[in-house]
């Protein structure tokens, strides 16, 4: 079982903590508690969601991201950009403005993730074609979903496609074919992600499955959202665009991050989509409990609307889902024209970035594991059920843990005591 420590991009301030419990309510995880009346963070459990960060009034949980000026660290500086950044603009703003403005504020060059979703999908459906005694396989496209089957269905874990993501795959092609047509070296090439959420933020700084990243760093998908488009009125409507080379997408490319987007470029027979942190948990426990069978393929996402949902987007996720959907449809119209060809960038490494698309084993970290010895570890499960009988079953949160059953673990494992009940305490 792994037991490298998680990176996380949730950070708690203290200071500003004023010991509500509304994160300890909404954690899917149960990875915090309220301690002498201030949140604390199991980060064994902590999956980066974000469900905490949206729910705290006073803002004492916040985001880490590298400094904007970071990327003036390197010479060839890449704006790696997921479609959805492009669905925060109004229909008006093209996205050839979009990649002009990203130019002029630092940017050498601007590629978007979604690039690789040809050589990603492809190679989705080869690892289930040559793994049909596996079911159902689940896509690693959300970091934090890899990061909750790994602590809360450490039994599902051999079900993950391990497959780097488009982010990776990108990150690869983007560096690979800049060093060969310009000459830059490799410690000269910076790759920044635009993140729409914390866990890919995770999933940069401590990769699940690899030593590190292929991007060199990740800023916060609001901030430079808000750096744009303060250029674009700041610039007003009598602005003389300047047309730029954009990824060529197909537009089953640019509807990836949208729910359904892997699923309907996926071979299997059998599939579900499911977006929204909690209804993936209801979903896995029936198929860990074999409620659910005959299942194929699992496209599972941790936001509601997978990724313009995430915690880091500017505007409301449907008007943006629909916004994308437009973009698709004018793509699809341009290649049923003969106007585009699809996803010509990526071609020429196909078969570079299909040989080095997997990675490495990814282990479970359960955080269910009571003790090393096996023998401790029943007697404290016993104990815990004792407990568990004992407690109320309120689930009041008054005691600083969001369930009875998480009082009671906390309690054996000497991280509370049983007086922390109000009601045990009243008896």
């Amino acid at each position: 079982m792994d037991k490298t420590p998680f990176f996380h991009a949730l950070t708690l301030d203290e200071d500003a903590c004023i010991g509500c419990s509304h994160c300890m309510k909404a954690c899917p995880t149960e990875a915090l508690r309220v301690r002498n009346g201030k949140a604390v963070l199991y980060p064994d459990r902590c999956i980066d969601c974000g469900n905490c960060f949206k729910v705290c009034p006073t803002k004492a949980i916040y985001i880490q991201q590298d400094d904007f000026d970071s990327i003036f660290n390197f010479n060839c500086r890449v704006a790696l950009v997921p479609s959805v950044f492009m669905g925060q603009f109004p229909n008006d703003v093209t996205v050839s403005r979009i990649y002009q403005i990203l130019h002029e504020i630092g940017f050498t060059h601007v590629i978007e993730t979604e690039a690789t979703v040809p050589i990603y999908t492809e190679a989705k459906n080869r690892y289930a074609a040559e793994h049909p005694d596996i079911r159902p396989l689940i896509s690693t496209f959300c970091p934090a979903i890899v990061r909750l089957i790994q602590v809360k269905f450490p039994g599902l874990v051999e079900n993950l496609i391990p497959l780097k993501a488009p982010i990776d795959l990108t990150a690869m092609f983007i560096r690979r074919k800049i060093q060969k047509d310009e000459s830059y070296s490799p410690d000269d090439i910076g790759i920044f992600y635009i993140t729409p959420c914390a866990a890919k933020i995770a999933a940069v700084k401590s990769p699940v499955g690899e030593e590190r990243s292929l991007v060199d760093g990740v800023i916060n998908m609001d901030s430079l959202f808000n750096r744009v488009f303060k250029r674009i009125k700041e610039q007003g409507k009598g602005f003389k665009e300047v047309k730029l080379p954009v990824s060529q997408l197909s537009a089953d490319s640019v509807l990836t991050s949208l729910t359904n987007g892997e699923r309907r470029l996926s071979n299997a027979k059998h599939s579900y989509s499911i977006d929204e942190i909690h209804n993936v948990i209801e979903f896995l426990e029936k198929v860990e409990n074999d409620e659910i069978e005959d299942v194929d393929f699992l496209e599972l996402r941790a936001c509601d609307q997978s990724c313009p949902g995430g915690i880091l987007t500017c505007d409301n996720r449907f008007l943006m889902c629909e916004r994308i959907f437009a973009r698709a449809r004018k793509v699809a119209d341009r290649e049923r024209r003969g106007e585009q060809a699809k996803d010509h960038e990526v071609e020429s490494e196909r078969n570079y970035l299909n040989n080095n698309a997997k990675v490495g084993e990814i282990n479970p970290r359960s955080m269910l594991v009571l003790d090393e010895d096996i023998s401790q570890a029943l007697d404290k499960m016993k104990r815990i059920n004792e407990l568990r009988a004992k407690l109320p079953q309120k689930d009041c949160g008054v005691c600083g843990a969001p369930t009875c059953d998480a009082l009671a673990r906390d309690i054996v494992m000497n991280e509370a005591k049983l007086s922390d009940c109000i009601f045990m305490k009243q008896e």
